[in-house]
């Protein structure tokens, strides 16, 4: 049994850590999470059972939580049609309220999309969302990540015309709003941010 431990460890990172665990092991083998906190302990229980694979949980003498996934023989594939993610990203923050707490959100987004078993075909930016593509973007490295697994990153030219960052572009290519409603309207699956 394998057991990793992601005390003080932000979500999403005890899935992900959870998740390369699990690829790594054998059916029936049990891999072992501790974790501090119950939104941790639902999201290692959501992505095991979604997978197949059971689950179970106790709590420690500490009060950390201690979850474990059993490996079943049969396990959820993949299919062909789970393919196809094309990712529309409008702003440069996630969700409303804190600005700061929206970067950081958007920042472990971008992150947690390197972390999938099969990346999104294409990334487009546009409006506010620029700025994640050019100069002093805390998400470069995860998007250069994206980039060497074949995700395609394309940024409207008009917007970083607007903002100013043509010459600031550091990854993928400029594109144009008819591109973009090409590729959104031929996506098998659409995540609008």
């Amino acid at each position: 049994m394998t057991t990793i431990n992601m005390v003080g460890k932000p979500c999403p990172i005890p899935v992900i850590e959870a998740k390369k665990a699990i690829k790594a092991a054998v059916p029936g083998e049990s891999v072992s999470i501790l974790v501090d906190n119950d939104i941790s302990r639902q999201n290692l229980e959501k992505m095991a059972t979604g997978l197949g694979h059971a689950f179970e949980y106790k709590k420690t003498e500490d009060n950390n939580i201690l979850a474990t996934i059993t490996l079943e023989a049969e396990c959820r594939i993949i299919s062909d049609d789970e393919t196809g993610l094309v990712v529309v990203i409008g702003r440069d923050e996630m969700g409303g309220g804190s600005q700061e707490l929206g970067k950081t959100l958007m920042k472990s987004f971008i992150f947690s999309l390197t972390e999938l078993d099969y990346p999104p075909e294409h990334l487009l930016f546009f409006n506010g969302g620029v700025h994640l593509t050019t100069e002093g973007s805390n998400a470069l490295d995860d998007l250069a990540a994206l980039a060497e697994k074949g995700t395609l990153i394309s940024s409207c030219g008009a917007c970083l015309n607007y903002y100013g960052l043509t010459e600031k572009l550091k990854i993928g290519n400029v594109t144009n709003m008819y591109a973009i409603a090409g590729t959104m309207a031929q996506a098998k699956k659409l995540i609008n941010m």
